[in-house]
C-alpha cells in the first residue's frame, strides 16, 4: 500500500510515498546516474566529509540521537548539535520528519542509503514557527553559521520565506528582503556557501532565492533511470508572458537569472525518523546534494593544505571558490567520448526537452546562466577533478584545468594564459563568480546581528569574462567567446574553440559600484592539444 504525505511548512514540499527498501538500491542519487558520490566514498578518494562542519536552517530540525525519543531506535543520522534559533534545543521540541529526511540526504551512515557526506558534522538549527520571521531566520543562520569554532563550509536552506509576509512595502524579489541581505553578508562575513532550494510549483516561497552570493539549486528527475531532465515542478518563467507575469514575484525582478544548478530531486530514498524509508520529492533534496559534495571537496582540499601540497592555499575554502568548482564542474552535453565535451557525462534538458545547446545563456553572451538548468547538473565527481587540479595564478602559464582565487582591480583585467594550445573543436568551461557587498548596520558594536537591526545593501561591481586568442593584438577579433553580464554575480562560458592556438583567459573590472578592488574566484576547464 502506498501513502501519500504532503508538508505544509514555510519549506519546500516534499511528496513522500512509503515504498519497498529493495527498490532503492538501484535508483539512488549518489551513483554515476546521479551526481557521481559513492565513487568518492571508495579508494583512493575515501571522501567522506570526515571533520568538515556543515549546517542546516529550517522551521523545524532533525531529531538528534539520546536528546529526541522519536529517534530513540534510529541512530542512521547522527547530528553535531542541534539548536532553537541561537539556543540549544530542548528534548522532544521542534522535532520534524522534512528536516530529518534533508539531513539524511547529507550525513546518513545507514549503509543502504548513505548520505553524501556521511562523516560531516552537521549543525542544525530550528526557526521554531512558521509565525517567526526573516529576523529569525537570519538569526538562526547566523549561529549555524558560527558553530565549529566559525568553520562551517556551507549551509544548506530547505524552506523560503513568502513574498507575501515580507514587511516591505510592494515587496519584490529585488535582493533586498532582510533575510536575502542576511546570506550575502553572511556568505562573505562568515566565508560560507549557502545552497538555496529553489522555488517550485505555484511558488509562495521564494525568499531569499533573490540572493547574489550561493547556490540555488532547482531539481532534476530520471529518464531512463538517469537524473538529466529539469521536473516539470520546478518554477521557471517558461515564456515572455509568463515572465512577465511573475517577474519580482515569484522569479528575481530584471534579467538576473535565479537558478545555479540543478540536482537531484524526484523520489529520493530518505530515512524518516522511525527508521522507516520513503521516497521524497523537491528542491529540498536537491539543496542538500549540494550541501553535503561541499563537504566532500573541503575535506580533500583540507588533506592537501595538511600535507602541503604545491598549488595549494586556504583559498580553497573560500565559498566563492566552491561556487566556482562546481558551476564549471556541471554536466550540460553528454561527451561522445573524445573528451571534446570536457568528459561531461550527461544531456541535461530542460522542461520543453531542450539542452544547453538550445539555450539563451549559450547564444547571448548577457546571459551566462540558463534560466531552468543554471549553469547545468551537480556531478561531484566531476567537481573533484575540477577542485583538486589545483589553483593557479596568472603570474604564470596555467594548465588547461585549474582554478584561482585573487583581487582585481578596477578598470583593470587579469589574465591567464593557458600553457598548451587548444584542440579544435573542443569545448571550454570557464566560470568566474564574486560577491555583492553587504554591510551589516551593527548598531550595538557587538559585529553580530541582532533582530531589529538591518544591512546595506552595496551593489555588486561589474566583472566581465573572456577567452581570447593569443596571437592577435585586435580585441575585436581575438575574441572567441565571453560571458559580460551587468547584472549577474557569476559569468559563465561554454563554447567550442574554433582552432588550434594559443588562449588566455581575461577577467577584466568592467564597473566599480562599491569598492575599488573586488576579489573573485575563477574556475576553468578547456582540452589540450593531443
Amino acid at each position: 500500500m502506498k501513502r501519500k504525505l504532503t508538508w505544509i511548512v514555510w519549506g519546500l514540499g516534499a511528496c513522500c510515498l512509503s515504498v519497498p527498501v529493495f527498490a532503492f538500491s538501484l535508483e539512488t542519487s549518489l551513483g554515476t546516474n546521479g551526481i557521481d558520490a559513492l565513487r568518492l566514498h571508495k579508494t583512493p578518494y575515501n571522501l567522506t566529509g570526515r571533520k568538515i562542519a556543515i549546517g542546516q536552517v529550517e522551521i523545524g530540525r532533525p531529531g538528534k540521537f539520546g536528546i529526541d525519543k522519536a529517534v530513540s531506535k534510529n541512530r542512521s543520522v547522527n547530528i553535531a548539535a542541534v539548536f532553537l534559533r541561537d539556543i540549544p534545543a530542548k528534548s522532544n521540541t521542534g522535532v520534524d520528519s522534512h528536516a530529518y529526511n534533508v539531513a539524511g540526504v547529507m550525513v546518513s551512515t545507514d549503509k543502504r542509503f548513505p548520505g553524501i557526506a556521511p562523516q560531516a558534522r552537521l549543525y542544525s538549527s530550528a526557526v521554531g514557527s512558521n509565525k517567526l520571521g526573516q529576523p529569525e531566520e537570519c538569526l538562526s543562520a547566523q549561529h549555524i553559521a558560527l558553530q565549529n569554532g566559525g568553520d562551517v563550509r556551507a549551509i544548506n536552506f530547505s524552506f523560503g520565506e513568502p513574498l507575501n509576509r515580507d514587511p516591505r512595502p510592494e515587496a519584490v524579489l529585488d535582493g533586498n528582503a532582510l533575510l536575502t541581505q542576511c546570506i550575502d553578508w553572511s556568505s562573505r562575513v562568515h566565508n560560507v556557501l549557502y545552497a538555496i532550494a529553489g522555488n517550485q510549483g505555484k511558488g509562495g516561497i521564494p525568499i531569499p532565492t533573490d540572493n547574489f552570493n550561493g547556490v540555488n539549486v532547482a531539481f532534476s528527475s530520471r529518464r531512463g533511470g538517469i537524473f538529466n531532465k529539469v521536473d516539470v515542478s520546478n518554477l521557471v518563467a517558461t515564456s515572455e508572458a509568463i515572465r512577465q507575469r511573475l517577474a519580482g514575484k515569484e522569479i528575481n525582478l530584471g534579467p538576473r537569472r535565479t537558478v545555479a544548478i540543478v540536482a537531484p530531486g524526484s523520489n529520493i530514498p530518505s530515512l524518516n525518523p522511525d527508521g522507516k524509508v520513503n521516497k521524497v520529492t523537491g528542491t529540498s533534496f536537491a539543496a542538500p546534494h549540494v550541501t553535503g559534495t561541499v563537504a566532500l571537496l573541503q575535506e580533500f582540499g583540507d588533506r592537501q593544505l595538511r600535507a602541503k601540497k604545491p598549488n595549494w592555499s586556504i583559498a580553497s575554502r573560500q565559498h566563492e571558490v566552491m561556487k566556482a568548482v562546481l558551476l564549471n564542474s556541471a554536466d550540460k552535453i553528454q561527451d561522445r567520448g573524445d573528451g571534446l565535451r570536457l568528459g561531461m557525462t550527461r544531456t541535461l534538458v530542460n522542461k520543453q526537452n531542450q539542452d544547453w545547446l538550445s539555450s539563451d545563456a549559450y547564444k547571448d553572451p548577457k546571459i551566462p546562466l540558463d534560466a531552468q538548468m543554471g549553469a547545468g547538473h551537480l556531478n561531484a565527481f566531476r567537481a573533484y577533478q575540477q577542485f583538486s587540479a589545483g589553483q593557479w595564478n596568472a603570474s604564470q602559464p596555467v594548465p588547461a584545468i585549474g582554478w584561482d582565487y585573487y583581487t582585481v582591480n578596477r578598470g583593470a583585467s587579469v589574465e591567464y594564459l593557458l600553457t598548451k594550445p587548444l584542440q579544435p573543436n573542443s569545448f571550454v568551461a570557464i566560470t568566474l563568480v564574486w560577491d555583492r557587498l553587504v554591510e551589516l548596520q551593527d548598531r550595538n558594536q557587538n559585529n553580530l546581528y541582532d533582530p531589529g537591526e538591518e544591512f546595506r545593501d552595496r551593489g555588486l561591481n561589474n566583472l566581465d569574462l573572456y577567452l581570447l586568442k593569443v596571437d592577435d593584438n585586435n580585441l575585436d577579433n581575438a575574441i572567441v567567446c565571453q560571458s559580460v553580464s551587468e547584472v549577474d554575480s557569476v559569468e559563465h562560458i561554454f563554447c567550442p574553440v574554433p582552432a588550434q592556438g594559443q588562449y588566455k583567459i581575461r577577467v577584466q573590472f568592467r564597473q566599480q559600484v562599491n569598492t575599488a578592488t573586488q576579489s573573485y574566484a575563477l574556475a576553468w576547464w578547456t582540452v589540450p592539444k593531443r
